[in-house]
């Protein structure tokens, strides 16, 4: 069983910047493929951005390309979304995932941002 809880959403204004955390309890994040996704009010959930067990490979939605970085550090537990430039759209609360034989999610944390 993983246990994931998200911080570091909040209120900012358009070209601003945040860093989401996913810290991870009740097992290593090491043996899991980890993800970011994101749902905004009245659309379904999709995704963000990919990071591998290792660390080595990412993808992203197109959208957030060249803006969003992730990244991992498996000695803390913990994957990050680093989000450049944010633009309004990208309004929505951010969930992380655990993919492996059972997928695990966190709670979510709120960005916001204002125009």
């Amino acid at each position: 069983q993983v246990q994931l809880a998200e911080s570091g959403g909040g209120l900012v204004q358009a070209g601003g910047s945040l860093r989401l955390s996913c810290t991870a309890s009740g097992r290593s994040l090491s043996a899991y493929d980890m993800d970011w996704f994101r749902q905004a009010p009245g659309k379904e959930r999709e995704f963000v951005a990919q990071i591998s067990r290792n660390g080595v490979i990412t993808y992203y939605k197109e959208s957030v390309k060249g803006r969003f970085t992730i990244s991992r550090d498996n000695a803390k537990n913990t994957v990050y979304l680093q989000m450049n430039s944010l633009k309004p759209e990208d309004t929505a609360v951010y969930y992380c995932r655990a993919s492996g034989q059972f997928d695990y999610w966190g709670q979510g944390t709120q960005v916001t941002v204002s125009s």
